[in-house]
């Protein structure tokens, strides 16, 4: 073998282990630790299954909750997964007119919807002057209104029983309205407060440069602009005002005034000893469905409301 001869097979096993610059290296490329395809296939499974038992939990005591409301009295008890015979007997019972479920669903829609009302009037104002203007004590100001949502309903039952029973507010709307705006209000102020502070202030300057006031810049572009922060609030005020339970039972003793989940724990049964669970389950899904269907159709907008800010 020649001197020329080593060379070339020099240059040939130098080619094969470093190829052209730039170009990777097979002989380390082959080698290179790297994620199994098998090992990222059960990391991929593990995440499902994960989110399947997470949907399970949440959902599985309103599915038996739908199916117990679609058994017959005589069935209630049964373990099946499925109601067999399939019956609306329970819904039937539910407004047969006895237990005044249908007034008190309207109950609910006019305390919730006037909570929701106001909180959301009080709450964008309030979010503005917090979010632009420049005042001492802004910042103990927020933490105030956030701390009043801070203490339960329960300890403040008695001290408002007694007010409005001086008031003569018992077995009134506004007995429950009022003490709903006590958490609700501090809830829509600090959700548009979030929202306002991402909002550019530019804008306002420009509309004010073209000759809008304050008033009108804050009415035609930035409440236009704050519209998905304010349905987000919307939603979860209505929501929270339609299952509060405390002060409607407190404050309520005419059943033509109860809402619709006071009126639920006071379903009787046909005889003394006799549980309406079939009735209650029944009750139970009439109410939570509309909400269901709400917060379904508007996913969307609840969640931009909510992560709106989070990237400022």
């Amino acid at each position: 073998m020649t001197i020329s001869d080593l060379r070339n097979a020099a240059a040939s096993s130098g080619a094969i282990g470093t190829g052209a610059p730039g170009a990777p290296d097979s002989s380390t490329t082959v080698g290179r630790p790297g994620k199994p395809k098998t090992q990222r296939t059960w990391r991929s499974y593990s995440v499902y299954l994960g989110l399947a038992l997470i949907f399970a939990y949440c959902l599985a005591p309103f599915y038996w909750m739908l199916v117990s409301s679609l058994r017959r009295t005589a069935d209630i008890f049964d373990n099946t997964l499925l109601p067999a015979p399939f019956s609306l007997e329970n819904y039937a019972k539910v407004f047969d007119g006895s237990t005044m479920f249908g007034q008190a669903l309207l109950n609910s829609l006019i305390v919730a919807g006037t909570t929701t009302v106001f909180a959301l009037l009080l709450g964008v104002f309030a979010a503005y002057a917090i979010s632009r203007l420049n005042f001492r004590f802004k910042s103990v100001i927020l933490g105030v209104i956030i701390a009043t949502s801070m203490f339960p309903g329960i300890s403040v039952v008695v001290p408002l029983l007694r007010l409005f029973t001086d008031l003569g507010w018992i077995n009134t709307y506004q007995a429950m309205i009022v003490p709903s705006l006590s958490f609700a209000i501090p809830l829509a102020v600090w959700n548009l407060t979030t929202f306002m502070k991402a909002l550019p202030f530019d804008l306002e300057e420009a509309a004010m440069i073209d000759g809008c006031t304050k008033w009108q810049a804050f009415r035609r572009v930035l409440l236009p602009l704050a519209a998905p922060g304010v349905f987000t609030t919307a939603i979860l005020t209505f929501i929270h005002s339609w299952n509060e339970f405390i002060i409607a039972l407190s404050m309520i003793n005419d059943p033509k005034i109860q809402t619709a989940t006071v009126a639920i724990s006071k379903f009787t049964g046909a005889t003394e000893f006799q549980a309406p669970f079939g009735e209650q389950m029944a009750a139970g899904v009439i109410v939570t469905v509309p909400l269901v269907i709400m917060v379904l159709i508007f996913q969307r907008r609840i969640v931009e409301g909510l992560t709106a800010g989070a990237s400022k």
